[in-house]
């Protein structure tokens, strides 16, 4: 090629530096290289993962630590995009602003069955925001700011761009194609002033309101206004989706142990972001004669599932504002509030016995609390949930530390997301210590890619309580069926820390109480990726632990 010519792979990653694109997350694919090739010449990171799933898990990841940019995946064809796919929809459930490019056969053969050809878009459309296919090499950038503006704006959500690897590697006159230019695409305004007064005066005519603060909160980066609104009016706040970690958990306002007494006793909820879905029985868990003020960030959130009394729609941290302004010094709901807290305090007295047992196997609430003791003493840890009941029982007693994260996989409730979410959040934050609550179920999904921490020396730790069994489903499966009738659930106590080790990096056992602190401690002081894996009682016929019943 001449100065003045590129290849298209080379316009793909001119247009990330400018959108202020800094790792892409990929698996090696020859229809997608050109753009590798790109990235090094932008300055912008590649780091390569062992499955493309954990790579769009990692764009997923990095999107929720960076705002207002999207996290990017390259996947080859075929099988690469296909790998992919559960990556997708889980950010499609959460909403999470990524950009994944997927590569194709050549153009000029298309519809002849070239190596790995199929229809990705169509896979793909059901699960997106935007997927389309560019046949133009000049006008890859074009399609590059297409596909993060729809990302980003309103709702984010995903986007989906193929690239045919005749156009990504065809050559192209620099000169004749201009880098595209990116904007803040987010949502900023808040709702009309007569919406915000009528909610203001539905708030004021309310004896025992709450908050539940979700997703959307997260996306408006609202966390701020949400504090500044429940210390106006000293409303008892709840979280749930993205929302956890959103106002700090030591906050007088924060409850998370008496949200059901909460719902059943209080006659205005305001929904921040939190959609009436399965987490909220579909809007059930409200009583009928409860009045519902609803912010979100779209339109047609508002009422699904069940009407609102008022809906809110823009910026949730704009209108919370505007609500705290409204309020003024006029609302105290302290007796509700405290009220609330003795229920919270009698629920927290009613788990010390399992928080602090001796016994062997070891209690999954003993191994909670001792990961609890050891977060608590980093304010500003990453903290990682993958795995079901493990995870269920963690967010009970583990506070999200004050300057610190939690990321859990959302609504889809896909497992396998632990590494991949730590991969990206250790390259966003390589100060910050970075540790994920496993499953022993769900770390075999993705837990190779402990090899790719090891590549990229990330000292991420990970703890599996392993309890030999994927307990969500085994309990349920003994109590429908029969504890002798048990298939598909039960797993080995597979030592999963001497894996870890194989891949080259730290691995601790643990069979007692006794031994959990001192194993997470060394794992952290390793300075290598680790694996702390912890042997914890296996419920079966039982109900203790569980979070069917």
């Amino acid at each position: 090629m001449s100065d003045k010519q590129t290849h298209g792979g080379s316009l793909t990653a001119k247009a990330l530096k400018a959108a202020g694109v800094e790792c892409v997350f990929t698996l090696s694919g020859g229809h997608v290289m050109g753009i590798y090739d790109g990235c090094i010449d932008e300055g912008i990171r590649v780091v390569d993962v062992r499955h493309e799933q954990a790579a769009v898990h990692a764009a997923d990841a990095w999107a929720r630590l960076h705002p207002g940019k999207v996290g990017v995946a390259i996947l080859t064809a075929g099988p690469g995009v296909t790998d992919g796919v559960t990556g997708v929809a889980n950010a499609w459930r959460a909403n999470s602003p990524i950009l994944v490019f997927g590569g194709q056969g050549p153009f000029n053969n298309l519809r002849r069955g070239s190596l790995q050809e199929m229809d990705h878009v169509s896979v793909m459309k059901p699960i997106t925001k935007w997927a389309d296919a560019c046949y133009q090499t000049e006008r890859i950038g074009e399609y590059v700011e297409l596909a993060i503006r729809t990302a980003l704006s309103g709702v984010p959500g995903p986007a989906f761009l193929e690239i045919p690897m005749d156009v990504l590697h065809s050559p192209v006159d620099v000169a004749a194609v201009p880098v595209p230019s990116f904007r803040d695409y987010r949502v900023a305004a808040p709702a009309p002033a007569a919406a915000l007064a009528e909610a203001m005066a539905i708030l004021a005519g309310a004896e025992r309101p709450m908050v539940m603060a979700g997703t959307a909160l997260k996306w408006s980066e609202g966390a701020a206004s949400l504090k500044a609104f429940v210390e106006a009016t000293k409303i008892p706040c709840y979280t749930n989706g993205m929302g956890r970690g959103q106002l700090p958990m030591d906050h007088p306002q924060f409850f998370s142990r008496s949200r059901k007494d909460a719902l059943a006793g209080s006659d205005v909820v305001v929904l921040a972001g939190t959609p009436l879905d399965f987490r909220m029985k579909f809007g059930r868990s409200i009583p009928p004669d409860t009045k519902i003020v609803q912010l979100d960030l779209d339109e047609t959130l508002i009422g699904q599932n069940r009407p609102s009394t008022v809906g809110l729609v823009g910026n949730l941290g704009a209108n919370l504002d505007e609500l705290t302004a409204l309020a003024g010094a006029s609302l105290d709901f302290s007796d509700w509030s405290a009220e609330l807290r003795q229920r919270e305090d009698t629920a927290a007295a009613a788990l010390a016995v399992q928080l602090n047992s001796d016994e062997v196997p070891i209690d999954p609430l003993r191994l909670c609390r001792e990961i609890a003791d050891y977060v608590a003493t980093d304010d500003t840890m990453i903290v990682i949930g993958d795995g079901g009941d493990i995870v269920a029982q963690a967010s009970k007693v583990l506070r999200v530390p004050p300057n610190g994260v939690w990321m859990d996989p959302g609504p889809l409730g896909t497992l396998g997301v632990g590494m991949p979410f730590a991969l990206a959040a250790q390259l966003a934050h390589p100060d910050r210590r970075v540790l994920i609550v496993y499953g022993d179920g769900s770390f075999g999904l993705n837990g190779f890619e402990f090899d790719t921490a090891v590549r990229f020396g990330l000292p991420i730790v990970g703890i599996v309580g392993n309890d030999a069994a994927w307990g969500q489903m085994m309990r349920p499966q003994a109590m429908l069926y029969g504890s002798d009738r048990l298939v598909a659930t039960e797993l080995s106590y597979t030592r999963y820390d001497k894996v870890v080790e194989a891949l080259g990096g730290h691995g601790e056992h643990v069979t007692t109480p006794a031994e959990i602190g001192p194993a997470i401690q060394r794992a952290f002081a390793s300075g290598k990726p680790a694996l702390v894996n912890v042997e914890m009682r296996q419920d079966v016929d039982g109900v203790k632990g569980s979070t069917y019943v």
